[in-house]
């Protein structure tokens, strides 16, 4: 059953580690590290994208100046920080790959369900956008939240759909800042993460997903995920 959930929600990235992983947490005796990887755009741009790893891969980093590649799921988990639930997203590696084996080196594909309303919108310049969420099923009932985007034509199909219907999405994870207003006075840049789609389609929902997919957890996520402009996008 643990392929099933790996191939809902699938990811393989490659560039270089951005600085020596931190140590986070432990589960079971085993311990996680956090770091960044550094992946390039075509456009020359570069996302930096946050990833957990155990400590039985550590060794398999030690070069950080030497592309790698990282293969794994994205994850999510709400953080509390002044009393409100903020969602946070990370790339979980399962297995380390020379960056070679790598073609396309961000990439990600997802089989989930819309849980909050499409949001669709056209920016001043007429460019049509839609941020959705979407829901991936995890092993142990458990349940990955993660902010999508889709512009132009998929932007028309992704605002159409309904709150739990199926889809099946490819895409990319990217990075961005965002000015964020904490009153008047104060702005801060944060730094955000979100999935862009490239590709979206509804499937059919089996009698095992139906029973599988984890209503309660929604409503952890904050309400105004999607209100405020840029805040669309999960923080770090």
């Amino acid at each position: 059953m643990s392929s099933n959930y790996e191939k809902n929600n699938y990811v393989i990235v490659k560039g270089t580690v951005k600085q020596q992983p931190v140590y986070s947490h432990s589960v079971l005796g085993e311990g996680f590290y956090e770091f960044t990887l550094k992946v390039a755009r075509l456009s020359e741009q570069v996302d930096e994208l946050p990833v957990t790893i155990s400590e039985r891969l550590l060794p398999e980093l030690t070069d950080t100046n030497k592309e790698v590649g990282i293969v794994g799921q994205l994850r999510s988990y709400n953080k509390i920080e002044d009393e409100k639930s903020k969602l946070i997203l990370t790339i979980f590696a399962r297995e380390i790959i020379p960056a070679e084996n790598v073609q396309n080196s961000n990439q990600i594909t997802l089989e989930g369900y819309i849980c909050k309303e499409p949001i669709y919108r056209t920016t001043p310049f007429g460019r049509e956008i839609a941020d959705v969420l979407i829901a991936v099923n995890r092993a142990y009932n458990k349940s990955d939240y993660l902010p999508c985007i889709a512009w132009g034509r998929n932007a028309r199909f992704t605002g159409d759909l309904k709150v739990g219907e199926k889809v099946k999405l490819t895409g990319r994870i990217q990075s961005r800042e965002y000015q964020k207003h904490i009153d008047e006075q104060t702005v801060i840049t944060k730094t955000a993460y979100e999935v862009s789609i490239s590709s979206i389609m509804t499937c059919e929902i089996e009698e095992e997903d139906s029973e599988n997919m984890n209503q309660n957890q929604i409503t952890e996520i904050e309400d105004d995920l999607f209100t405020e402009e840029g805040a669309h996008i999960s923080e770090r």
